[in-house]
């Protein structure tokens, strides 16, 4: 299943993900919070229950961000934001439309990613090449979590990664420092596979058989 987004003239279309499309281990720690919440109603959790492991680890990559829906195009405002971000592009932004912040040019190549979360429900993941101001190659990786309260999505927590094959990079006005468009590698909603299994456990129905040892006879166990 693919889902389509669009902003002016540019539409974008978005793949059908599992959770293990998500690259970044921090990422994926956070979505595997999301997940276990989610699981209970299967349905997106409140942001006053989402409390994820070493969250204030994670602090200078998340972007919190408050959704109005009562338009026809939600509008999101940023609330908090990373230092590394905030570099990113140049100034910081708490209290502005998230159109707004990011400029006309980029809006986009942005704004359906959230559009795409909020509409759906669930988590967002897209993965683009950007260029620093020196020319070497970052890739930038998002993932977008939706918060809803009685039914409705009001909040999203964006987070944020960068990554350089070659090493260091200059992340001041990343976003902003070249005429360079992002590059899209990868836009995925993550609806397959919604639950989160913790590391070790084996799930019901899965066949389990003992390897035959002398003197002792071999065994199938089914584990329901």
């Amino acid at each position: 299943m693919r889902g389509f987004s669009d902003v002016g003239n540019i539409v974008l279309d978005f793949a059908s993900a599992p959770p293990s499309a998500v690259k970044s281990i921090r990422q994926r720690d956070l979505l595997n919070t999301w997940l276990r919440l989610y699981a209970r109603e299967q349905m997106a959790p409140a942001i006053w229950e989402y409390q994820p492991a070493r969250l204030e680890e994670e602090l200078s990559d998340l972007i919190y961000y408050t959704v109005d829906i009562s338009e026809p195009t939600p509008r999101l405002t940023i609330q908090s934001e990373g230092t590394r971000i905030s570099r990113a592009y140049g100034h910081t932004g708490k209290g502005v439309l998230l159109d707004d912040y990011i400029g006309p040019r980029l809006v986009p190549f942005v704004m359906p990613f959230y559009h795409e979360c909020v509409a759906r429900g669930l988590p967002v993941y897209s993965v683009a090449d950007v260029d620093d101001i020196y020319g070497r190659v970052v890739a930038y990786e998002r993932l977008l979590l939706p918060f809803q309260t009685e039914g409705k999505v009001c909040h999203v927590i964006a987070s944020l990664k960068t990554f350089c094959e070659d090493g260091g990079f200059e992340i001041k006005n990343l976003m902003r420092g070249n005429d360079a468009l992002p590059r899209p590698k990868l836009r995925a909603v993550i609806d397959r596979d919604l639950f989160h299994r913790a590391p070790g456990r084996i799930a019901a129905a899965d066949v389990v058989e003992f390897a035959e040892q002398p003197g002792v006879t071999t065994e199938i166990v089914e584990l329901n």
